[in-house]
């Protein structure tokens, strides 16, 4: 058996190489299936709560005949894992609200590397890794029913350098990587939260504020 990802689930992959990883809420595994089979990790833990999509996992697991380097276990975030098990994880396909619970709940378990895909703003998440001592090293976007973001946060000393230079409420709400890369994708976003939020700003409301952040990230990107 050989998954064939779609383009937000193949930019996830892109951003994780590591010898031992977690993918949290994993549907079918068809993530970690092929990040093994590709070589991108040595062994990999399969995490999902729910009993439909865990039983496929495990069907799908079986059917590669990788089940020496696959493990599907059924848990709720990272609580199925042992502190340090793990050097890296990964949580997609969810809101970023869950994705913090998750985060926020991990304790010793949280690995010092995690590759994140919410499925709406990520701002939380780099607020998140800001405050958590986690830098965020890596962004990616990925076209689909909307851009989904993606991120790799590492866990370093120190205040994370990638915003330096980038004004920090745009670089919050659309990535400071992707801003400095000029990404169509992420011109495209700024452009259309400044069509959707013209109409709506004026003093006092938060689409204003929302406007002034869309207009700052288009000066940056037109600099």
């Amino acid at each position: 058996m050989i998954p064939v990802l779609d383009a937000r689930l193949a930019a996830v992959l892109k951003l994780i190489r590591a010898a031992t990883h977690a993918d949290i809420g994993s549907d079918h595994a068809h993530l970690p299936i092929r990040l093994v089979q590709t070589g991108r990790v040595e062994r990999c833990v399969v995490v999902e709560l729910n009993p439909g999509p865990l039983g496929h996992a495990r069907t799908n697991v079986a059917l590669t005949g990788l089940s020496d380097r696959l493990e599907v276990r059924q848990g709720n975030g990272l609580s199925p894992l042992r502190p340090g098990e793990v050097e890296s994880a990964s949580m997609t396909g969810m809101g970023a609200n869950t994705i913090q619970s998750i985060l926020e709940a991990g304790g010793e378990r949280l690995p010092p590397a995690l590759v994140v895909q919410p499925n709406d703003s990520p701002r939380i998440l780099r607020e998140w890794a800001a405050r958590s001592g986690f830098h965020l090293v890596a962004e990616a976007l990925a076209a689909g029913f909307w851009s989904y973001p993606v991120l790799r946060f590492e866990a370093r000393s120190g205040a994370d350098p990638v915003y330096d230079g980038v004004p920090l409420d745009a670089a919050l709400r659309y990535g400071p990587h992707l801003l400095r890369s000029g990404d169509p994708l992420i011109r495209r976003q700024v452009l259309d939260d400044l069509t959707r939020l013209t109409p709506l700003a004026a003093p006092g409301r938060a689409a204003q504020d929302e406007l002034n952040t869309a207009k700052t990230a288009l000066e940056f990107l037109e600099k």
